[in-house]
């Protein structure tokens, strides 16, 4: 008897890694985003911005990056390790995002993101803690709905194409 693929532990760890990594991210952030609540500094302009980009975030990085495109990918690819050389087992959260054991324009894509990402964060730790707050608090908000978008595909499934190496 074969255990079904979204039982396999490599899906499992794949999904965990996953969610783990971003849920780590969230949890680091959500302090930075929550500071104008606690502290006094936060003009009405800067309230008018923090609403319009955690708006412009849930959109771009909630909807558009994460529940239409990386979450489908990640269970995609989740499901279908089993089937996938075992060393893709070991390294199942990186395979799963889309980082290793992929297609050539996936790998590119995901490691351009992947250091662009990196670099908006380093440039972002400069930025008065205003700005920064408003910055963080649309990206919790993104990150957010990237975290349950993985969830909720994990649990009903996904058909994306998962851009594995032919």
């Amino acid at each position: 008897m074969s255990v079904p693929s979204s039982l396999h532990p490599a899906t499992l760890w794949g999904l965990t890694g996953v969610v783990l990594l971003l849920g780590q991210a969230l949890l680091r952030l959500v302090p930075l985003a929550a500071e104008p609540f606690v502290q006094p500094g936060f003009t009405t302009l800067h309230w008018v911005l923090y609403a319009a980009f955690a708006v412009f975030m849930a959109w771009s990085e909630g909807y558009r990056g994460f529940q239409k495109a990386f979450a489908p990918r990640v269970v995609s690819r989740a499901r279908r390790l089993p089937s996938r050389p075992a060393w893709t087992w070991v390294l199942a959260p990186a395979v799963c995002m889309g980082l290793l054991h992929a297609t050539r324009k996936r790998l590119i894509v995901s490691w351009v993101l992947l250091v662009g990402i990196v670099s908006l964060v380093v440039a972002v730790k400069q930025l008065p803690w205003q700005w920064r707050a408003i910055v963080d608090g649309g990206v919790v908000v993104g990150l957010g709905w990237g975290v349950l978008a993985v969830l909720a595909f994990a649990v009903r499934g996904s058909e994306a194409d998962p851009e594995f190496p032919a």
